[in-house]
């Protein structure tokens, strides 16, 4: 005891215990979080994609059934990295300013980020990957909202070979990498994007452990959100790997998904889209076009979980893989759409290399779409399950069952009051003499370490974007696609495919589920979408649609 006590004094004298404290007794978190990929893309959720590194977190931690993104890109990052919903932060439609605070298109500064709390917490804060929700003044930028250490883009998407801007009409969407505030001018060829996301978060890793701090690190992948570009070396490990098409691959995965335990018995499954042709009525070139670029998508998803790997590898060479905490998901359903959004119709005049080369420009596009949010229904940007569901994986090896798979019913909001949670930071109430939006989510907490099958959340969780609306609420889930403002009503816990609509069978579900919405949408912020849609001009005041 005499000895020990020497010891300690020894320690405390030379201010080093007090650091070994901090840096083992608060645990670290990695979010990870990937662009436009569907529900069942990874090999765990049901793919033929190998993802070993993610299966592995999968095997030895916990996936959730249903966790809810905001169904596309700026909208989900601004929820993601605040806590908010989205309209309250600033970013209702995306990352353009319609003129009135919701609409914005970046984050306000009562809507506080991951980076700027766990500051708070004295934690290094780092990123690396794709921002999204802010980039036309300095101030809206990472290292300017929390981050200690950014490498990335500013922007919704980037070509992965080079710099050039992306060709939209006549003016090239602008693309410019950034590290810690600083334009980067790699040799066009030279990098490939989503190895060099993972190359900088071990970079950060390795500068982050001289600190003596806990770390929270966003690694934010564009891949596989399009254009669809992989390197060689990854697309040929696919090459025949979707001969059979769509169809039987659904059905495939469909199968490996109740196998797994991801779909129940007695769930349904989202019926046949019809505007997918049908696999064996194509014709042999039609096929070899088709292949080709799924085969590119599941190279995106497999590098992607290389770089996964890289970080796995730093965390366990750090000796902090014990300590750490690491969340995955999408950021919205994978995207589809015909008449909607296909670059190619929309102006685009460079494609001047085979899909996934950097002179190509094309995306996954419906039919295959079709594939990736298997059992769901619909696209990305679309308020049925397929279009926001995200797959889920928890791994702490310290706190965390391995091989759990649970209901969850979580949201994004749910993520910052779990990590504040965890990490024992108080959420500020003021910052820099700015009051504070209060969190409305909750910890997730009880289903990822004490079993509970769900979150016990008390209030319905909301949708808004584009016109586009949900609400949901135990089993009930109510939807409405713009234009159109009849409402869907559907029991999730049956039918998750949405294929029944029992709205006029429970009308007083329907009638108390709408007032919520609207009491909802009042108080968020929301404006009817016909008065904010770009182009028109913006109604002061104007109220959500009842």
């Amino acid at each position: 005891m005499k000895k020990t006590f020497i010891t300690l004094n020894i320690l405390l004298a030379f201010g080093l215990f007090s650091q070994a404290q901090t840096t083992t007794s608060k645990p670290n978190v990695i979010l990870i979080m990937v662009d436009d990929m569907g529900y069942s893309d990874l090999g765990n959720y049901g793919s033929e994609i190998k993802t070993p590194n993610l299966d592995k977190l999968a095997k030895e931690g916990t996936r959730l059934r249903e966790f809810y993104n905001n169904s596309i890109c700026a909208p989900t990052r601004a929820s993601l990295l605040t806590g908010q919903y989205q309209h309250k932060a600033g970013v209702g439609y995306f990352d353009v300013n319609l003129g009135l605070p919701a609409y914005q298109g970046y984050l306000n500064k009562e809507s506080l980020t991951l980076g700027e709390v766990f500051r708070s917490g004295g934690y290094s804060t780092l990123m690396s990957g794709k921002w999204h929700v802010g980039s036309e003044d300095k101030a809206q930028w990472p290292n300017q909202r929390g981050f200690d250490k950014f490498y990335g883009i500013l922007k919704g998407a980037a070509n992965y070979f080079n710099t050039d801007g992306l060709p939209f009409g006549k003016s090239p969407y602008p693309v410019a990498l950034i590290r810690n505030n600083e334009e980067l001018h790699p040799k066009a060829d030279s990098y490939y994007f989503t190895d060099e996301i993972g190359n900088n978060a071990v970079q950060f890793l390795d500068e982050q452990n001289k600190e003596n701090k806990p770390f929270f690190l966003y690694l934010a992948f564009t891949a596989p959100h399009w254009p669809l570009q992989a390197k060689a070396v990854d697309i040929a490990k696919y090459k025949g790997k979707f001969d059979e098409g769509w169809d039987v691959l659904r059905e495939k995965r469909i199968q490996k998904l109740k196998e797994n335990g991801i779909l129940l018995a007695n769930q349904t499954i989202a019926p046949r889209d019809p505007e997918v042709p049908e696999w064996n009525k194509l014709t042999y070139d039609e096929k070899q076009f088709w292949k080709a670029k799924m085969e590119v998508y599941a190279a995106m998803v497999d590098n992607m979980d290389q770089n996964v790997g890289k970080v796995l590898e730093k965390l366990k060479a750090l000796k902090k893989d014990k300590n750490t905490l690491i969340v995955f998901i999408s950021d919205n359903g994978a995207q589809g759409g015909f008449n909607t959004y296909n670059p190619l119709k929309r102006g685009l005049v460079k494609n001047d290399g085979p899909v996934g080369t950097s002179g190509s420009f094309d995306y996954q596009e419906q039919n295959w779409a079709y594939l990736s949010n298997t059992p769901l229904q619909d696209y990305k940007n679309n308020m049925h399950e397929g279009g926001f569901s995200s797959p889920f994986i928890a791994w702490y090896p310290s706190k965390i069952k391995a091989g759990r798979i649970d209901k969850g019913t979580g949201h994004l909001i749910d993520l910052a009051p779990t990590f504040y949670e965890l990490a024992g930071i108080p959420y500020p109430t003021k910052l820099n003499g700015v009051t504070s939006n209060p969190l409305p989510g909750k910890s997730l907490l009880p289903v990822l370490f004490d079993g509970a099958s769900e979150v016990n959340r008390g209030a319905p969780i909301f949708w808004e974007r584009a016109g586009n609306r949900a609400v949901r609420e135990g089993k009930w889930k109510l939807v409405s696609i713009y234009p159109s403002y009849q409402w869907e009503l559907y029991d999730l816990e049956a039918d998750r495919g949405e294929t029944t609509n029992v709205a006029q069978q429970n009308a007083a579900i329907v009638n108390d589920l709408s007032a919520k919405y609207f009491e909802w949408a009042n108080t968020t912020g929301v404006v009817e979408y016909s008065k904010i849609r770009p182009g028109n001009e913006l109604i002061p005041g104007a109220a959500a649609k009842k």
